[in-house]
This record gives structure tokens, C-alpha cells and sequence, in this order.
């Protein structure tokens, strides 16, 4: 079951150049474009979690514009994709509203551009998915990624995606998108 999954896009906590805990910034595109990508994946919901109630209030003007106003109209697929997004304050805020919505606990899922000794592959995560019917969340972290405390109540830990080269430094944008399509590509 590919259809019972979440994705949120952790602004808060994330870990900073020097390793500290930071909030990022939220970015205009990250919501859209993100949203979108869910929204092709059939995926249940899409959320941002940041700490910060400015950045919370640019992700809900966003939204206001684009499923109330002027941009529900201008362009219906965009309000289409833009409606499964909703932001939130901490972690365990998102876990609480997919509890009440699931009426069970999600199983996280962490991901990560670093390797890990215990991490689970593509196909191994999708028949993870398939064969519990617990709603899955797989978390995505910007700035310089998610931190230890994060990984610790995750029931998964994610391959890194992995490119023919070196250098691996992904838009979060471009990772959401590899990750879901490695993950469910065409099997819905």
C-alpha cells in the first residue's frame, strides 16, 4: 500500500554549517515545487515544519493566495497540488496531526546525503510500506540535513541518493523527487 505516505520538509531542527541546531528559512519553491511532486506521487500530505511563526506565516500566505484568492483561479492545478500542504511548528505537532487523521502512529522514515551502517535501500522501503499499513512520513531536512535526535525516532534510515559522480549536494527540491520515484515510481 504506496498510498498511505507523507512527506515533510524539516526546517527546524536542522543542523547548521558548524554541526549546531538551526532553523532554516523556508523558500517559496520548496513549497511549490515539492507540493507539486507530492501531488504527482499521490502522496497523502505534505508538510513544513518550521519553528519560526514568520516562516509559518510565508508558508500560509502562500497557500492563502493559491487555494483562496487570485491564484485558485489563474491556476487550478497548482491550487490542486498546493492543498495536501500543511505547515506546522515541531516534529512532534506533524506526528499528532497524522495521528489524529490515521488513527494509529506514523512510522518515520530519515533520510540523508551521509551513509549509514543501517540503512534500508529503495525497494527495500517500499516493501517496508507495503507490507504495514501504518501511515509512512519521510522526512527531509535542509540546511546541512537532519540531525542525531531526528534519526533516533526514526524507524528507517534512507540509502543516500547516489549520483555517477563525487559531488553530492541536491536541491531538497530534486531529492524529494528522486527519493519518491525510486520509492514508488510507477507502482501505484
Amino acid at each position: 500500500m504506496l498510498s498511505n505516505i507523507y512527506v515533510a520538509l524539516i526546517h527546524y531542527p536542522v543542523l547548521g554549517r558548524r554541526g549546531g541546531i538551526v532553523s532554516s528559512s523556508v523558500t517559496n519553491l520548496d513549497v511549490h515545487d515539492i507540493a507539486r511532486t507530492c501531488r504527482t506521487y499521490k502522496i497523502k500530505g505534505y508538510f513544513v515544519v518550521t519553528n519560526l511563526p514568520a516562516q509559518r506565516e510565508i508558508v500560509d500566505n502562500v497557500l492563502n493566495y493559491w487555494l483562496n484568492e487570485f491564484g485558485r483561479e489563474y491556476n487550478p492545478s497548482r491550487s490542486e497540488a498546493l492543498a495536501i500542504v500543511e505547515s506546522v511548528s515541531y516534529i512532534e505537532d506533524m506526528i499528532d496531526r497524522i495521528r489524529t487523521i490515521e488513527g494509529c502512529e506514523p512510522e518515520l522514515v530519515f533520510t540523508s546525503a551521509r551513509r549509514a551502517e543501517t540503512s534500508i535501500g529503495y525497494s527495500g522501503l517500499s516493501e517496508a510500506i507495503m507490507e504495514n499499513p501504518a501511515p509512512h512520513v519521510i522526512l527531509f531536512g535542509t540546511s546541512w540535513g537532519l540531525p542525531q535526535e531526528v534519526k533516533d525516532i526514526c524507524e528507517h534510515v534512507l540509502e543516500p541518493i547516489r549520483g555517477p559522480s563525487d559531488f553530492n549536494h541536491l536541491s531538497v527540491r530534486s531529492a524529494v523527487a528522486i527519493v519518491l520515484d525510486r520509492i514508488i515510481g510507477e507502482m501505484i
